[in-house]
């Protein structure tokens, strides 16, 4: 008993002072994301409620776990973060982002050892592809090529998550973007044997829309974890 409790302080201790040395860090770990609206939120919470009933050390959808389609991760430098706002949101304001329909099709994972990080995939559509696109060229100039554990909110408690979760985000440009797009919402962690049964269960499709666009700072499993800009867009009138 003593021990598990002095190894629960330590860690706790350990994701303190991350979460402090990434106020400081020179460099950030963000998402630019779209946030989606009630017809989605409605499905993601749902589908969060049953993988906590199979998993409940998994993640519930809050405050520090904003269901969101991501459109970019990646490291930013902290000094230019306010130039990436700017160049961000002209990118956003030109486009219309509410008016979007997407089509939510399949369940999906990400597996993560003997887990995998679930949630409800899109369908890519040439307005959705394109956005992606414009937003990567216009932030380019401020990113790093990638950035240490400091750089998220918080640490996992295995080492090897952080590895996996700085190189996926290292490499989001080109491997997540593009023709690789799988625009979707994360929903939770479950393991991967019960995710397999949920992607083989039949699913009925919706249509939903983006409601707003935001950058958060990433935290552990990739969550959009620290709120930093929003924006809050409207359809655009022709």
């Amino acid at each position: 008993m003593t021990m598990k409790l002095t190894v629960a302080r330590v860690l706790a201790l350990i994701a303190m002072t991350v979460s402090l040395q990434a106020a400081d860090s020179p460099v950030s770990a963000i998402d630019i994301l779209l946030e989606p609206d009630a017809r989605m939120l409605g499905q993601a919470a749902e589908n969060n409620a049953r993988l906590l009933k199979v998993h409940p050390t998994g993640f519930s959808l809050d405050a520090t776990h904003t269901p969101h389609i991501t459109m970019l991760q990646c490291f930013a430098r902290t000094a230019d973060l306010d130039k990436l706002y700017a160049a961000a949101g002209k990118v956003l304001a030109s486009a219309n982002v509410t008016a979007m329909k997407l089509v939510a099709f399949k369940y999906y994972y990400a597996p993560a050892g003997q887990e995998g990080v679930a949630g409800i995939c899109a369908k890519p559509t040439p307005e959705i592809l394109k956005l992606q696109a414009d937003i990567i060229a216009a932030v380019k100039p401020f990113l790093a090529e990638t950035g240490p554990i400091g750089a998220f909110t918080a640490p996992h408690t295995d080492p090897s998550n952080d590895a996996a979760l700085i190189q996926y985000v290292s490499t989001f440009v080109p491997k997540m973007s593009g023709e690789n797009f799988n625009p979707h919402v994360s929903t939770g962690v479950a393991p991967k044997a019960y995710l397999d049964q949920m992607l083989a269960e039949p699913f009925a499709p919706f249509t939903f829309s983006p409601a707003g666009a935001a950058v958060y700072q990433l935290g552990p499993f990739g969550t959009a974890a620290k709120k930093l800009k929003a924006w809050h867009l409207n359809a655009s009138r022709h």
